[in-house]
């Protein structure tokens, strides 16, 4: 009966930000925390904007393409501290998104400003190899 639950939770699982505001959380536990984006093509490019507040991307983020996938994996520590009380935050976070069939998977690029990964790949036909998607410093 257990596997049957664990079923239906992946079977309805690609909506986790319809649940988000929830007093309990309905997510399976996994040990990572969903990454928060939005997908769109302009201009013959497909974009993915990602929320990643407070890391840096140099260290904490990982962006790989394989089979059509890309898989964004990031990690935050953060620690504030005051005369009286200090405060953390961290937490793993990752995200794979399907590419669309025409992505240019070697065109790829990364930019991160502001809290905001942006992710584009020009959309056509071409080879589709594994690799790493570097990632720029914002304005």
């Amino acid at each position: 009966m257990a596997g049957d639950l664990t079923q239906q939770r992946r079977h309805w699982w690609p909506f986790p930000d319809l649940f988000e505001d929830f007093p309990f959380d309905l997510r399976p536990s996994s040990g990572d925390h969903m990454i928060r984006v939005e997908e769109c093509v302009e201009d013959g490019t497909w974009v993915i904007r990602a929320e990643l507040p407070g890391i840096d991307p140099d260290k904490d983020v990982e962006i790989t393409v394989q089979d059509g996938v890309l898989r964004i994996k990031a990690e935050r520590t953060e620690e504030k501290k005051d005369k009286h009380r200090s405060e953390f935050r961290y937490g793993s976070f990752e995200r794979a998104v399907r590419l669309p069939g025409e992505a240019k998977e070697k065109e790829i690029t990364a930019s991160y400003d502001r809290g905001v990964l942006t992710v584009r790949t020009p959309l056509g036909t071409t080879d589709k190899q594994p690799h790493t998607v570097q990632i720029t410093g914002g304005s």
